[in-house]
């Protein structure tokens, strides 16, 4: 086991389990303020879609055109990017309606059953996305450690209001630290898991293109759970522009750290 391997495992584990950052900050909020969970779902949807649109699915477009001649090098991101979208939603889909956390329509006990399963529901699909960012983040740092430090350092820190996002409404559901917290620092392990699953047995077939269509998936999964979970969930449980300026501060933090990278 080289050094690069091990370098690559620790920095795809601590972009990942940054989630569990999240948790904690997320348990520091009232159990009955709607406006810290308001604020933090909109928080995350913001830097989730900017991160998607700015970064990750550029990176693919860019890849895709340098190692893929003519149309077809612009189209398969594009495919790629609803093809993101179009696995979160047929997962999505496939919870029984009663279960799939979409409308809030009280305060009260239903309701707290509701945040719950939106909880359980965020961090099942940050995990999913989180397995191929783990493949990305692991096989660039094996390949090229000095740009993975960058990647990894924008992905900790988009991970860490995604840990809020998963932890708070659990919190706010069951009062229970332990559980918020443990349940966003599980959404996190997808990545490593990614890294080691991706180095053992996709690495002979990786290339630019495969990171390429990766990078555009995990970018489609990214925005269809802010919109279709984050927003409506930050929507309901506070005032409407208290979401508005979460998303916008999520977006511009997002921003400001890939101008300091």
């Amino acid at each position: 086991m080289n050094e690069n391997f091990l370098f690559a495992l620790a920095l795809t584990t601590l972009a990942g389990l940054s989630t569990g950052i999240g948790g904690i900050i997320s348990c520091f909020a009232k159990r009955e303020n709607y406006k810290f969970l308001t604020i933090s779902l909109g928080f995350s949807a913001g830097v989730m879609i900017y991160v998607s649109f700015v970064e990750i699915l550029q990176e693919s477009i860019e890849l895709s055109a340098k190692n893929l001649d003519g149309k077809f090098g612009e189209i398969l991101p594009i495919l790629a990017f609803f093809a993101g979208i179009a696995i979160i939603a047929i997962i999505d889909k496939a919870i029984p309606q009663e279960d799939n956390p979409h409308e809030f329509s009280s305060m009260g006990d239903h309701a707290s059953k509701k945040l719950m399963r939106t909880g359980i529901f965020t961090a099942l699909a940050i995990a999913i996305h989180n397995f191929p960012e783990g493949l990305a983040t692991f096989i660039s740092a094996y390949s090229n450690p000095q740009v993975a430090i960058a990647i990894a350092f924008a992905i900790a820190l988009h991970n860490i209001p995604e840990g809020i996002a998963v932890a708070s409404p659990i919190y706010q559901a069951t009062g229970s630290k332990k559980k918020a917290i443990f349940y966003s620092f599980s959404s996190g392990l997808a990545e490593p898991i990614g890294g080691i699953i991706g180095f053992l047995l996709l690495m002979p077939f990786l290339n630019d293109v495969v990171l390429a269509v990766v990078f555009a998936v995990v970018a489609g999964i990214m925005v269809y759970i802010s919109i279709d979970e984050l927003l409506p969930a930050a929507e309901t449980f506070g005032e409407h522009h208290l979401g508005i300026g979460g998303f916008v501060a999520g977006m511009a933090v997002m921003a400001l750290s890939l101008l300091i990278l």
